[in-house]
C-alpha cells in the first residue's frame, strides 16, 4: 500500500509545496498556515460587503472570499476592493464562481484568487445517467479546454492566483459517470483542470477536496496528495483545508476539527477555512486554534519511533479495525460493537441519567481497566502478542502526539486488543476540549482505530459525556441524536439560514437517526445532500423547496411556512418519533423510552435515575447492565429476570425503528417496570 500522502504516518513531517502569491500573502512554501473565511452579504451591497469584510480583517482574517453568481455580481467586486483599500485593508479577496465563465473573467479584473469549481465551470449538473465513450469524454474536455483557457490566460497576465475547488457535492454528470460519487472522481475533476493550466505554464494554482462527510473528505485530500506526488515533483501544489457544510455551534467545531485537524496532523495543508453557519467573524478564531500546533516552529511534535511498522490503515477508504468483543463494566466492546464512551466512576455518578438520556456514559476508566502501553516500547507490545484480548491504550507521558501515538499502537499490537482512545496523553496542548477531542480521537476514529473514547481535557461531567457522543457522531461511527449538515451562507443564500436552521433545529432535534440538510442555495445543496434523509433549500427569495434525498418534493414554499412542512414531510415518510413516557403499576418507577431510538431510562420516581445501554445485538434488552446493578440482586430476582429477558430477545434493533417494532419494546418494558418495582430500594 502506498503512502504517498505523507512521508510517515508516526512523525509529523510538512509537507513542501511552492509558494503562491495572493496579492501580498504567500500560500504554501515557509509561509504560515493561512487562515480565511467567506462573506455572507450580498456582494452588490458594497457598503455591508466592506462592513463584514472589515471586521473579519480586525479578527485576524488572511483571506477573504465573496460570491460573484454571475458578470454583474462579479463587477461590483470593483466597488469593494476600492473600498477597502481606501480603507486601509489589504486582505486580499477571492471570488467564488459557480457556472459562470463570463464571472470569473470580470471578478479577475478587481480580485486577487478566483475559485473555480471543477465540476460547475462548464459542465452543467443534472443528475443524469449516461454511459460516456472516450471519444465523447474527450470533447466534454475540449469544451472545458476552450472555456478554461482564457481565465488561465488572463490570470497569469495579471498576476492572479486559482484555486481548484472540486466539492463532493457538485460533481458534474461527466465525472459521476466514469468515476462514481468518489474521492477519485473529486481528484480527476480538479486534475482535469490543473492540467490545461499547466499546458499554458500557469502554476499560480491551489487546491482543495470539500466534502460535508468527514471520511469522504479527509481520503479525497490524501488521494489528491498521493496522486500530485505521482504526477511529479513539480506538481507541489498548496492545499486549502475545509469540512463544507458542518453546520454551527460546538457540532460543526468538532466536525471541522475531525477532518481538518487529520490532514494538518499528516503535514497536508497550507491555507483553512472552519466553515459555520454563524456570522463569518466567529470562523477566524477556530481557525487560528486548530492551525497553531501545526505552524511553522510551532513544536510539540515529539519524536519518532525508531522503527516504523507496515501501515494498519487504507489512508484512502474506511475499514474498521478487527478487535475481538470483550466485556467491561457489563458493557460489549469490539469489532461489531458501538464505539462506547468512558469517564471516571465520580464523573458518572455525578450524572442524571434522566437527564443524560442517549448521552450516559457506559463504562467507567476503573471498570475498563485498559492497560497502559508505550507504543515505543517493543518489549511491553511484545508482551501483548499472546495474550488475551484486553483493551489497551497508549501510556500517559509518551513522546508522541496522540494521533501518531495511536496509530502507532494499533500497528504494535495484535488487532485482536480493543483501543481505548485519549484526548490528551496527559498535557493540556493548544488546544481546546472541543477542538483536542476531533484532532486527536476524531482522526483515528476516520481510519477506523479505536473501539471506546475518553474526554479528559474536559472537567465538567456532563461537558465530557456530550462531547464524546458529539465526536462519535461527527466522525461518523456513532448516532446519538440527529444530524444536521447546514451550509455557512453566502451572498448566494435567498433566506436567513441561521433562523431557519435555528428552528428546525429546536423542532426536529429529537429524531436520531435522522439526517436533515439546511442549504442556502442550488449550487451544492442538491449534490452536498444526497446522503441527507431530508433537506430543507433556498431556491429563491425567501423560498424553500423540500427535498428526500436529492430529489425534490415540494417547491417554492414560502419561508415562514417552511418548517412546518418540512415536520409534514418528515411525518408522511415515516420518520417522526416523539418521547414516550410509562409507569410502573405502583407509580414507583418511571420508564422514558424513545421510539425512533429503542434506549430506555429506568427512574424511580422523584428520585435518582440508572440508564440502559443502546439497544444492539446479542447484549438482549441489556440485561448485563441491568443485572450487575448491585441494587437488582435480591435473593432469586436475577435468574427470573434473566429468564424474562432471554425470552423477551429481540435481533437486530435499530435507530430507524418501525412502528410495531417500538410498540414491542414498550410492551415488554412495562412488563419490566412491573417486575422490576418490587425490588427497587
Amino acid at each position: 500500500m502506498s503512502l504517498l500522502h505523507c512521508p510517515s504516518l508516526y512523525h509529523y513531517t510538512r509537507r513542501a509545496t511552492r509558494e503562491v502569491a495572493i496579492g501580498n500573502t504567500g500560500i504554501g512554501g515557509a509561509n504560515p498556515i493561512r487562515i480565511q473565511s467567506m462573506l455572507t452579504s450580498d456582494t452588490l451591497d458594497t457598503a455591508a460587503c466592506v462592513r463584514e469584510s472589515l471586521a473579519l480583517a480586525e479578527a485576524g482574517c488572511e483571506i477573504i472570499r465573496l460570491t460573484a453568481q454571475t458578470k454583474v455580481y462579479a463587477a461590483n467586486l470593483e466597488n469593494i476592493a476600492r473600498e477597502l483599500r481606501a480603507a486601509g485593508c489589504h486582505v486580499p479577496l477571492v471570488a467564488d464562481i459557480h457556472f459562470k465563465p463570463d464571472a470569473a473573467m470580470e471578478a479577475a479584473k478587481w480580485v486577487e484568487k478566483i475559485r473555480v469549481n471543477p465540476g460547475n465551470f462548464v459542465d452543467k449538473k443534472k443528475f443524469v445517467e449516461r454511459d460516456y465513450t472516450d471519444s465523447e469524454y474527450e470533447e466534454e474536455l475540449d469544451k472545458i479546454r476552450a472555456a478554461f483557457t482564457p481565465l488561465v490566460l488572463f490570470c497569469k497576465e495579471h498576476g492572479r492566483a486559482m484555486r481548484l475547488g472540486a466539492n463532493h457535492g457538485s460533481l458534474s454528470d461527466r465525472i459521476l459517470n466514469r468515476f462514481g460519487d468518489t474521492p477519485e472522481g473529486m481528484v480527476e475533476s480538479a486534475l482535469e483542470f490543473a492540467r490545461i493550466a499547466r499546458d499554458l505554464n500557469y502554476h499560480q494554482l491551489v487546491f482543495s477536496m470539500k466534502s460535508s462527510n468527514v471520511k469522504v473528505m479527509i481520503q479525497a485530500y490524501r488521494l489528491l496528495v498521493k496522486r500530485l506526488a505521482e504526477e511529479g515533483a513539480d506538481w507541489n501544489y498548496p492545499i486549502h483545508l475545509g469540512v463544507t457544510e458542518a453546520g454551527e455551534g460546538e457540532d460543526a467545531r468538532i466536525k471541522s476539527a475531525c477532518g481538518i485537524g487529520s490532514l494538518l496532523a499528516d503535514g497536508i495543508g497550507d491555507t483553512l477555512r472552519v466553515s459555520l453557519t454563524e456570522d463569518p467573524v466567529h470562523e477566524v478564531a477556530p481557525g487560528f486554534e486548530l492551525a497553531a500546533p501545526f505552524q511553522p516552529g510551532a513544536g510539540g511534535h515529539g519524536t519518532a519511533p525508531e522503527r516504523e511498522p507496515e501501515a494498519v490503515i487504507d489512508p484512502f477508504a474506511y475499514h474498521k479495525r478487527k478487535a475481538d468483543v470483550i466485556q467491561r463494566g457489563g458493557v460489549s466492546l469490539g469489532w461489531n460493537e458501538p464505539v462506547r464512551v468512558v469517564l471516571p466512576a465520580a464523573a458518572i455518578t455525578a450524572l442524571d441519567a434522566a437527564q443524560m438520556g442517549d448521552f450516559m456514559p457506559e463504562i467507567s476508566c476503573e471498570d475498563a481497566a485498559a492497560v497502559e502501553v508505550d507504543p515505543r516500547d517493543a518489549a511491553a507490545c511484545a508482551a501483548l502478542q499472546d495474550a488475551p484480548a484486553t483493551l489497551v491504550t497508549v501510556k500517559d507521558g509518551v513522546d508522541m502526539p496522540p494521533v501518531q501515538a495511536f496509530r502507532l499502537l494499533a500497528a504494535m499490537v495484535p488487532a485482536r486488543h480493543p483501543i481505548l482512545l485519549k484526548d490528551t496523553l496527559g498535557g493540556e496542548g493548544k488546544l481546546s476540549a472541543p477542538m483536542a477531542a476531533g484532532v486527536n480521537i476524531g482522526s483515528l476514529l476516520c481510519d477506523g482505530i479505536g473501539n471506546a473514547v475518553c474526554i479528559r481535557l474536559e472537567k465538567d461531567p456532563e461537558k465530557a459525556a456530550r462531547l464524546a457522543f458529539n465526536l462519535l457522531q461527527a466522525a461518523g461511527v456513532r448516532v446519538s441524536k440527529t444530524e444536521f449538515v447546514s451550509c455557512p451562507s453566502c451572498g448566494r443564500t435567498h433566506y436567513n439560514i441561521q433562523e431557519a436552521s435555528a428552528r428546525i433545529r429546536a423542532a426536529m432535534g429529537h429524531l436520531k437517526g435522522v439526517k436533515i440538510a439546511v442549504m442556502g442555495c442550488i449550487v451544492n445543496g442538491p449534490g452536498e445532500m444526497s446522503d441527507a434523509d431530508f433537506g430543507y433549500v433556498g431556491g429563491a427569495p425567501n423560498k424553500i423547496n423540500l427535498y428526500v434525498g436529492h430529489t425534490p418534493v415540494e417547491m417554492n414554499i414560502p419561508q415562514d411556512e417552511a418548517v412546518d412542512h418540512l415536520v409534514a414531510l418528515i411525518k408522511k415518510h415515516g420518520r417522526w418519533g416523539d418521547a414516550k413516557y410509562l409507569t410502573s403499576d405502583d407509580g414507583r418507577l418511571t420508564i422514558w423510552i424513545n421510539a425512533r431510538s429503542a434506549r430506555g431510562i429506568f427512574r424511580k420516581k422523584g428520585g435518582h435515575a440508572k440508564a440502559w445501554p443502546p439497544l444492539s445485538s446479542g447484549n438482549g434488552l441489556g440485561n448485563q447492565r441491568l443485572l450487575n446493578w448491585k441494587r437488582l440482586r435480591a435473593p432469586g430476582r436475577p435468574a427470573f429476570l434473566r429468564s424474562f429477558m432471554r425470552e423477551s430477545r429481540v435481533s437486530r434493533p435499530c435507530a430507524r425503528s418501525s412502528v410495531r417494532y417500538s410498540s414491542l419494546i414498550i410492551t415488554r418494558l412495562r412488563a419490566i417496570a412491573r417486575l422490576m418495582a418490587p425490588v427497587w430500594p
